[in-house]
């Protein structure tokens, strides 16, 4: 799936694993499983702040105002 696919943003996903490092997320209609990678190392992902299984969704950085 490519990140210009609005599908993409619509979906819902659920938490299936987390690291330090990456997010594991599948979507709850397609089945879709994508994995996004921390970029900042200083501020690790945390299983308290996404247990397994909370539901999540993407925003668009695209669609967002610039800073």
């Amino acid at each position: 799936m490519r990140s210009n696919d609005p599908n993409l943003f619509s979906e819902r996903y659920r938490v299936i694993a987390v690291e330090a490092e990456r997010l594991i997320i599948k979507g709850i209609i397609t089945g879709t499983v994508l994995t996004i990678v921390n970029s900042d190392a200083c501020i690790p992902l945390t299983s308290e702040e996404y247990p397994l299984g909370k539901l999540v969704v993407l925003s668009d950085p695209c669609a967002s105002a610039p800073n």
